[in-house]
């Protein structure tokens, strides 16, 4: 996935991050706090600043462990509720790190990482946008999709779209 960037749903004035498929057409719409979407905003820019933030010190954290961040997972969607994995590479091995995933976000930003989501998030909450379609419309169909999802829907083990 591609990290698109960080919208403002109206009227509401609710932080979205957006996710786009590398391959296709369908887009996933993560509501976040403000904190986070600044968060987002801020690695996406390139904004420097005289001390770490939190992400950065996060990423500052990993590396001098000796680890790197591999990829980030979207893993599920439960009662309307995203979650995430971090997924880090230290000695060889791969420690998943549970994650929110505005946060993992966060640091896929700034490290690079690539974005994942299971497959069965996207079927479940992505939507297809048309190249004419206005953005305010299409958090408009997913808020409306999200209403019929149960957790029944995420019971089989994800597999993972980049």
């Amino acid at each position: 996935m591609n990290l698109v960037g960080v919208r403002l749903e109206m009227p509401s004035n609710a932080p979205v991050v957006l996710l786009r498929e590398v391959e296709g057409a369908r887009y996933l719409p993560i509501w976040i706090g403000a904190v986070e979407a600044q968060a987002i905003v801020v690695a996406l820019e390139k904004e420097e600043f005289p001390r770490p933030l939190t992400h950065d010190l996060l990423r500052l954290i990993v590396e001098g462990l000796g680890a790197s961040v591999d990829r980030i997972v979207v893993t599920e969607l439960r009662e309307q509720v995203f979650y995430a994995d971090l997924v880090l590479i230290l000695g060889g091995r791969h420690i998943h790190v549970g994650s929110r995933p505005s946060d993992a976000l966060a640091l896929a930003a700034r490290t690079a990482a690539p974005i994942y989501v299971a497959e069965a998030v996207l079927e479940h909450a992505a939507i297809e946008i048309a190249e004419d379609e206005d953005e305010d419309t299409v958090i408009q169909r997913f808020r409306e999709a999200l209403e019929d999802v149960t957790v029944e829907d995420f019971l089989d083990p994800p597999s993972q779209t980049g």
